[in-house]
């Protein structure tokens, strides 16, 4: 059974941080590309970010491009987004994804005001 389970998320200052991370079970981590995306209140699901499978290769949202990095430990069989310079815009539930499995987690919310 695959699970993902995403966590780090809360309330941010414009321009300030924060670290998700999405712990994996129930599949073989390290031979599966790996993706977060959001959803804003109101509107649909986006993808921000994703890493190959050995973490050889990132790719990115243009909006997120520079201010956030999505890394992975295949060890901990967990991937991580570090968003820096968060901004208003920023404000969705975020989720960890599987892409090739179609597998989700169960999001975490992100807020970012003042």
């Amino acid at each position: 059974q695959v699970v993902l389970v995403e966590s780090g998320g809360g309330l941010a200052q414009p321009g300030g941080s924060l670290r998700l991370s999405c712990a994996a079970s129930g599949f073989t981590f390290n031979t599966w590309a790996m993706s977060w995306a959001r959803q804003a209140p109101g509107k649909g699901l986006e993808w921000v970010a994703g890493i190959y499978s050995d973490g050889s290769g990132t790719f990115y949202e243009d909006s997120v491009k520079d201010r956030f990095t999505i890394s992975r430990d295949n060890a901990k069989n967990t991937v991580y987004l570090q968003m820096n310079n968060l901004k208003p815009d920023d404000t969705a539930v975020y989720y960890c994804h599987v892409p090739a499995g179609n597998w989700w987690g169960q999001g975490t919310q992100v807020t970012v005001s003042s």
